[in-house]
C-alpha cells in the first residue's frame, strides 16, 4: 500500500508523539520471556527500525514515550481473565518492576526528555494508563506506534488512539508479531483501515523535512 500523501501534514513535530510498545529486554531482548517474538522482532529488523525512529524523533524534536508492561512478583492487580495472562504467570522470565526485564532494550536509546509509562494490567499501553493524559498535555494530534506485538498490544494501541481522536501512523517495518507472516496480514487487513501505514524511512524522511522547514535560514 502506498504511503498516505498527507504524511507531511500528519507528522508535524510539535504535535506528533512516537510511542514504543513493550520494547523491553524481557520481551525483545536476548533472554526474553517469549523468544519466538524476540527473534521475530530482531530478524525482520523491527527492533532496529524502532531504534532508528527513536533517534530520528530525538533529532527532530518529536516527543518519545516508551510503554512498558510490568507484573508485580505477587501478581497483585494483574489480569487473569485471558489465556495470555495465565500463561505469563508461568514464563521463566518475569517482567517484575525494577528488574532488567523491564528496561528498554538496546539498541533503543532513552534520553532524559523521553517519558516512560509502566502498566501493571491489561493489554493496551493506552487504556487505563497515563499515556492519554500525557498526549493531551503534550498537544499531540498524531501518534506513531511502533514495537510489539502485532498480535495484541500494537493493534490495541492503534485502536485506542483512534477512539480517543488521535491520528495514528504505523511504520510497517517497525512492528513485529508471531508468526512472522501474521504481521503484514494484520497491517494490510486491519491496521490500514484505521491508521496511515508508512515505512520507517518514510517517517524519518518526513521528520527530517519538517525539522528543516522550521530551522532559520
Amino acid at each position: 500500500m502506498p504511503p498516505d500523501p498527507r504524511l507531511d501534514d500528519l507528522l508535524v513535530p510539535a504535535t506528533t508523539v512516537l510511542l514504543t510498545v513493550e520494547c523491553q529486554q524481557g520481551v525483545v531482548g536476548p533472554d526474553a520471556a517469549l523468544p519466538e517474538l524476540a527473534r521475530a522482532a530482531r530478524a525482520c529488523g523491527a527492533l532496529a527500525n524502532v531504534a532508528r525512529l527513536v533517534a530520528g524523533a530525538h533529532a527532530s524534536g518529536v516527543q518519545v514515550i516508551h510503554a512498558v508492561a510490568e507484573r508485580r512478583p505477587d501478581g497483585r492487580g494483574a489480569n487473569r481473565n485471558a489465556r495470555l495472562f495465565r500463561a505469563a504467570e508461568r514464563l521463566p522470565v518475569q517482567q517484575h518492576p525494577g528488574t532488567a526485564a523491564v528496561r528498554v532494550a538496546p539498541p533503543i536509546e532513552v534520553t532524559d526528555e523521553d517519558l516512560v509509562v509502566r502498566r501493571l494490567h491489561g493489554l493496551s499501553p493506552i487504556q487505563g494508563t497515563d499515556v492519554d493524559a500525557l498526549l493531551r498535555n503534550l498537544g499531540c494530534r498524531t501518534l506513531v506506534v511502533a514495537g510489539v506485538s502485532a498480535n495484541v498490544a500494537v493493534p490495541n494501541a492503534v485502536f485506542d488512539a483512534v477512539n480517543r481522536g488521535y491520528s495514528a501512523v504505523v511504520p510497517s517495518d517497525a512492528i513485529a508479531g508471531v508468526p512472522s507472516d501474521y504481521t503484514p496480514a494484520m497491517i494490510r487487513h486491519t491496521l490500514a483501515w484505521v491508521a496511515t501505514v508508512a515505512t520507517t524511512d518514510e517517517v524519518l524522511a518526513c521528520f527530517a523535512r519538517q525539522d528543516a522547514s522550521v530551522r532559520p535560514a
